[in-house]
């Protein structure tokens, strides 16, 4: 499966998860471990692990399970890793105290609005 259509797979299982803020990342100039990396908002600690779960769960599903998932007990963020595409579900309030777009400095190649 081409690496594009995998990015659109993930995305497509934010937005079915009710992900806010979906931002896709070209981090290939600028990463030596990832290519694309995907930054969604959760409304809650529930949600940002049931978004990270669902977004594991549809790689497994395509037989491509993620090389990790990261995420505490009560987690504001979790972090999906699989491979050239890492993918990142925050609280609204842990993406803005990270605020990785920022540290990576890079324009996003998408946005998606998506609404409760």
């Amino acid at each position: 499966m081409e690496l594009e259509e995998i990015k659109n797979i993930i995305v497509e299982s934010l937005e079915d998860s009710k992900a806010r803020d979906i931002q896709v990342m070209d981090v290939a100039g600028v990463s030596s471990f990832a290519d694309w990396m995907i930054v969604a908002t959760g409304t809650s600690t529930t949600h940002v692990r049931s978004t990270g779960n669902a977004v594991a769960q549809k790689l497994k599903d395509l037989d491509m399970p993620p090389l990790g998932v990261e995420a505490g007990p009560q987690p504001d963020w979790v972090l999906v890793d699989a491979g050239d595409i890492i993918v990142h579900v925050m609280t609204e309030a842990a993406r803005a105290h990270y605020s990785l777009e920022k540290l990576w400095d890079v324009k996003s190649t998408e946005t998606t609005e998506t609404e409760n």
